[in-house]
């Protein structure tokens, strides 16, 4: 299976604050917060949705193609996905704007308060999806979060030719305002991604019950946390997946990008869900414990222990079968 992955890529600028976020909110003055916070540290990253799933998917052997469109600034970040196995012949470089930024600060709890600029991702509306998927022999697009109109635009494109999508509105979900935006992105994808409150959110804003969503989408795969993973399809009882144990939490960004990356990629290689779910929580797991979303690597000698460690020597053996070496 050949995966297109299309959505925002950006640098990442990730700060951390030693207090907690809600030991500074005053309950009666929520209306008007005005708050500063004095970081300790700043890392400047590679980042964005759709680059870090893609980055994910190509560490695992898959050359993902990788669709956005991206500034004059993006050379060197272009030269470390292509050696990490990402193409990037569906990147567009646009000629008025930078690439996108997201600027994040994380408290002691690991709660997160983060801001995004477009830049040049405001133009992926003009990136059509069904020749680069034809050209490149795509199965499979996923629609990770980036400009609202983008995304849109490219979910009705691939259920107008027929192409597979899976769904991953995200963190865009608190931008999409229209009702009939929601239930266009969602409506018909093979793979609905979401964590709890996007899972909520989504259902509050399309209007459809849990029941009727998963009547609209194959699979629907709702990330826990520390709880692990749950896998819904109409008619069968949700499979719930636990998570990897002995985690050591460093930064949470882009651990939920790295979980759709392993998930996929047990998916192109045809392994059952469970184990999708399974090698999307060791790959989360991987991001989690490093700064930055796409600053981890993957020995398939360590990564097959782990994944036995956690999930037993059978299914370790599964996936080991697909690992590159």
């Amino acid at each position: 299976m050949h995966i297109a992955v299309t959505g925002s890529i950006a640098t990442d600028h990730l700060m951390t604050f030693p207090g907690k976020f809600t030991d500074q909110l005053i309950a009666d003055k929520l209306d008007k917060v005005s708050l500063s916070f004095l970081v300790d540290e700043l890392a400047i990253r590679r980042g964005g949705v759709a680059a870090n799933i893609a980055f994910g998917l190509g560490l695992l052997g898959l050359r993902p193609l990788l669709v956005g469109a991206v500034g004059a600034d993006f050379d060197e970040y272009r030269r470390w996905l292509e050696e990490h196995g990402v193409r990037t012949v569906g990147v567009r470089e646009s000629l008025l704007r930078h690439t996108a930024r997201f600027v994040c600060t994380t408290d002691a709890d690991g709660n997160q308060i983060g801001s995004f600029y477009a830049g040049a991702m405001a133009e992926d509306a003009e990136i059509k999806i069904a020749p680069l998927a034809a050209e490149h022999g795509i199965d499979l697009v996923l629609i990770g979060a980036g400009d609202p109109g983008a995304m849109v635009v490219h979910t009705t494109e691939c259920r107008e030719t027929g192409l597979k999508f899976a769904a991953d509105p995200s963190q865009q979900l608190a931008r999409i305002l229209d009702d009939e935006q929601v239930r266009a992105l969602v409506d018909g994808a093979d793979y609905l991604f979401g964590n709890e409150y996007e899972e909520a959110l989504i259902e509050r804003k399309s209007g459809w019950s849990s029941a009727e969503i998963l009547a609209r989408v194959r699979v629907r795969i709702t990330t826990l946390g520390s709880a692990g993973a749950r896998i819904e399809q109409q008619g069968q009882p949700p499979v719930m997946v636990p998570a990897v144990p002995d985690a050591k939490p460093a930064d949470p960004t882009g651990s939920g990008d790295a979980f759709r990356s392993g998930f996929l990629a047990a998916v192109a290689w045809g392994l059952p869900l469970e184990r999708a779910a399974q090698l999307g929580n060791l790959m989360a797991v991987h991001a989690l414990e490093c700064t930055g979303p796409q600053e981890y690597n993957l020995k398939p000698g360590p990564l097959a222990d782990r994944f036995a460690a956690a999930y037993g020597d059978a299914a370790a053996a599964e996936v080991a079968s697909y690992l590159p070496a």
